[in-house]
């Protein structure tokens, strides 16, 4: 039979090993709730990327209209230019269907 002293010394065991379970249980959920928030924070970054990527290519349709407006001399061969990329563009798309 044990004695008192080791059946409170098991006690206080007991209540240690509930205390870190009880901890651990708690540090788990912290963590998934921390990979939630960090895959929250990848899904905005991506998107703020991918509007950060639209406003640079208006902007720059935005300097090209003003470029081609301002100088009509340019404004033709700019227009070729255009055009030619457009055809090449539609080359390789077609190349990529295939």
């Amino acid at each position: 039979m044990a004695s008192p002293q080791q059946l409170a010394q098991l006690d206080r065991m007991e209540r240690q090993v509930t205390t870190l379970v009880a901890a651990y249980q708690q540090v788990r959920e912290e963590l998934a709730d921390a990979h939630t928030t960090i895959q929250q924070l990848q899904a905005e970054v991506r998107d703020r990327d991918r509007q950060l990527r639209e406003h640079q290519n208006q902007e720059n349709i935005v300097k090209l209209a003003n470029t081609i407006a301002a100088e009509p001399a340019t404004a033709t061969e700019l227009k070729q230019r255009l055009n030619e990329y457009i055809r090449e563009l539609d080359k390789c798309l077609a190349y990529l269907r295939e």
